[in-house]
């Protein structure tokens, strides 16, 4: 299954300060404030997250729906270390999950999933990087 929509939670968050949330502002449409169910970790100056099964686990961010999915996720992907090059390759996933909006609607949308151990990172326990 495809999906148009990317939902974020860290350096790619409506109004964050950085190129890359510019990029993504340019190339996509803001369609509002969300969760899923997953935890929240800080990798460096930058969070990661992974799925959770809990209800009570929450990742809070933004969903987008993507113009042109092709370029646009192709620059996100590098951004985000997608492959096997690079100071960051594999760092994360894109993965395909259901996400809800405030609303309550649901939304079946891209994330970026960290890819890598989290037992030594600080957990985020407000599931809120800014």
């Amino acid at each position: 299954m495809e999906s148009e929509y990317l939902f974020v939670y860290g350096t790619l968050l409506k109004d964050f300060e950085s190129y890359m949330s510019k990029f993504l502002e340019q190339n996509s449409e803001f369609v509002g404030a969300g969760y899923f169910n997953g935890n929240l970790y800080k990798i460096s100056w930058y969070p990661g997250a992974v799925l959770s099964d809990k209800p009570s686990d929450k990742v809070y961010g933004h969903i987008f729906k993507i113009f042109n999915k092709e370029k646009t996720f192709k620059v996100l992907d590098d951004y985000e270390g997608i492959g096997d090059t690079g100071e960051h390759a594999n760092e994360y996933t894109r993965t395909l999950i259901d996400a809800y909006l405030e609303t309550n609607e649901t939304v079946k949308t891209w994330m970026y999933s960290y890819n890598l151990p989290t037992t030594h990172l600080q957990h985020i326990p407000s599931g809120k990087y800014v």
